[in-house]
């Protein structure tokens, strides 16, 4: 039975570096956790206190009850895949795989069956005798995962072990761990600065930024209800207005938009934050008739970038660059060329207020 994972007020700092500030978690077992975070953030130190490659400068990681910040690494059961993989070069396949199994003086009989099961588990059947060198990157990183799966963790930790593929593959690796992790039923926590991955991965998100959790959610509630400016910046696109509270609208230069729930907020400033995707293109999805008058704006189509599903459109607000994003199929009805004028929708329940907004946003 997988056991309890708390981070319970850790700390870590580096001289005068504060590289994890005083933060708390409660890891369900069975859990797939992502620390999601820009470079520098504080997700790998994280990653290796509680692998025990680092100790908390203060509080405690506690495992199944007990405080851990004191065993070794070899002692605390976890299997840890790296960015780089860290195979053994002269080592095959099979004998990569078996390494943690040896190191813990396994039976042989046991460790050829186990070897066996992950061989078939990760598609790498036939492989054995490989060395690292003759295999592809996606391979290798197979061979890395399967290494550290064959000594049963009850926790398995992956630092960004996706990073250094091609996109093709990354996806195809994503479907293998996240099938993996649901299959086996072990609590995986996964550090990467790939917001897509986290999104597509994790039961919970935990946002870092400068050493603290911005927000610990759903991918669902981290996208659609980010709960700083930070959080709606750094996972998915944002278009940020600042402006003033008054009577229920925004000021924002000569225009005045009507918000919903604006007196959350008490600052008379405020910043509001709304998503490509819930700008609206009058007359192609959305009716004048059911627009707020005061919430559409005209600008000019400067921009439109394909991007597959979507089609984004960059426009101009009060010499602010923004976007607005269109199902490919609506953008072909629109017919819209570069240059044209628009009329757009800004729905009152589709933004997010904040009050404050990160020097590095504006």
């Amino acid at each position: 039975m997988s056991k309890k994972l708390v981070l319970e007020k850790v700390r870590k700092t580096f001289g005068h570096l504060v590289a994890v500030d005083d933060v708390s978690l409660e890891i369900i077992p069975g859990e797939f956790i992502c620390f999601l975070g820009p470079s520098g953030c504080g997700k790998t130190t994280i990653l290796r206190m509680i692998t025990g490659f680092e100790q908390p400068t203060s509080g405690n990681i506690i495992y199944d009850g007990t405080i851990i910040n004191n065993i070794i690494p070899q002692k605390r059961d976890f299997g840890i895949v790296f960015q780089s993989y860290a195979l053994f070069p002269n080592m095959t396949v099979e004998k990569n795989i078996a390494f943690g199994l040896n190191m813990r003086k396994a039976p042989q009989g046991i460790i050829k069956e186990r070897v066996a099961e992950i061989l078939q588990l990760l598609d790498l059947s036939g492989w054995e005798t490989h060395y690292p060198s003759q295999l592809s990157g996606g391979q290798q990183q197979r061979v890395a995962l399967g290494r550290a799966l064959a000594i049963k963790p009850k926790v398995l930790l992956l630092d960004e072990p996706l990073s250094a593929l091609d996109a093709k593959i990354r996806l195809r690796l994503r479907v293998v761990i996240k099938k993996l992790q649901q299959d086996l039923g072990i609590t995986l926590i996964y550090v990467t600065h790939d917001q897509e991955e986290a999104l597509s991965l994790a039961d919970r998100i935990v946002i870092m930024r400068n050493g603290k959790f911005q927000q610990i959610d759903s991918p669902l509630d981290i996208y659609k209800r980010p709960k700083t400016s930070f959080v709606a910046e750094f996972v998915g696109t944002s278009n940020f207005i600042a402006g003033t509270k008054n009577n229920g609208y925004v000021k924002f230069g000569n225009l005045q938009f009507m918000v919903s729930n604006l007196d959350e907020v008490e600052n008379e400033k405020v910043y509001l934050a709304i998503r490509p995707e819930n700008i609206e293109l009058i007359g192609i999805t959305i009716s004048n008739e059911n627009c707020i008058q005061s919430n559409v704006i005209e600008s000019v189509a400067e921009v439109i970038n394909f991007i597959g599903a979507v089609v984004r459109i960059t426009f101009i607000l009060q010499r602010e660059e923004m976007v607005f994003d269109l199902p490919e199929k609506e953008f072909e009805k629109s017919g819209l060329k570069r240059g044209e004028k628009i009329r757009l929708y800004f729905p009152p329940d589709a933004f997010h207020i904040y009050s404050e907004l990160f020097d590095k946003l504006i």
